[in-house]
């Protein structure tokens, strides 16, 4: 099975470019997409012409903002939106999809903002979400993709001393609220599989970032320590335009 995750920053926005080719080449069983900034009719709408997808969507009130969705051959089991917890459940930046043996999370973190505006309310969403993704895995394995706006560690961005505690996606704050993922015990499984792999997700639109590779690794794709064995492979399609990110994936054996 074939699982990407992918901030799309705007679903109207990429279709319109290559996303039905480029979704044809990835060909995933399962397509996790972040900040598709449209309400749900609206998602329906632009992906109306992909076949072969059941898909769900979670949309924010506020309309052109955040927003996540699911697009998956397989069927779940059920599927769940929002965490539970009133403060957090107005964004739509969380979907859960179970499976036969494991459940499918895909988030996608709220932003500390250029000023750092809502970095404590960021901090109140990474202890949330932690214990929403506990409450989860008493039930069954889990996969957790998105983007997590956060850099782990310093071979996770191209300025690591330039943006310590000085930009959103590097603040010791946030680098914490990933430690305890990891301390819970998910697994970033790019970085099990290629430990000293250079490779970004995401590149600002300023001054050719991109075409200069002066990126971050936000993105990514975590796992409960029983589901580790069965991925087969963590990739990054940093080839793959269409957006300020690129698409993360795995493979899952049997």
């Amino acid at each position: 099975m074939r699982l990407i995750s992918w901030n799309v920053n705007g679903i109207r926005a990429v279709m319109k470019k290559s996303f039905e080719q480029q979704l044809k080449d990835m060909a995933p069983d399962i397509l996790c997409l972040q900040e598709t900034k449209a309400q749900d009719e609206q998602v329906v709408e632009a992906l109306s012409g992909i076949d072969g997808y059941h898909i769900y969507t979670n949309s924010a009130e506020k309309k052109g903002y955040s927003g996540t969705a699911i697009l998956t051959r397989v069927e779940p089991l059920a599927v769940e939106y929002d965490m539970g917890v009133a403060e957090h459940d107005n964004e739509g930046r969380v979907i859960a999809a179970e499976y036969e043996d494991f459940i499918l999370v895909t988030v996608y973190t709220p932003n500390s903002g250029s000023e750092l505006k809502r970095l404590g309310y960021r901090s109140s969403w990474d202890a949330d979400f932690l214990t929403y993704l506990r409450q989860l895995e008493t039930r069954k394995p889990l996969l957790v993709c998105g983007d997590l706006n956060v850099a782990h560690q310093p071979i996770d961005l191209a300025r690591p001393q330039a943006n310590y505690n000085k930009a959103a996606g590097y603040m010791q704050e946030e680098i914490d609220g990933f430690v305890n993922l990891m301390e819970a015990g998910f697994k970033d499984t790019f970085r099990e599989l290629h430990p000293e792999t250079v490779k970004y997700t995401w590149w600002s639109y300023r001054a050719g970032a991109r075409a200069r590779n002066v990126g971050w690794r936000i993105d990514y794709f975590l796992s409960s320590p029983a589901l580790l064995p069965r991925v087969t492979d963590a990739f990054i399609y940093n080839d793959i335009d269409g957006s300020d990110h690129c698409p993360v994936g795995v493979e899952l054996s049997a």
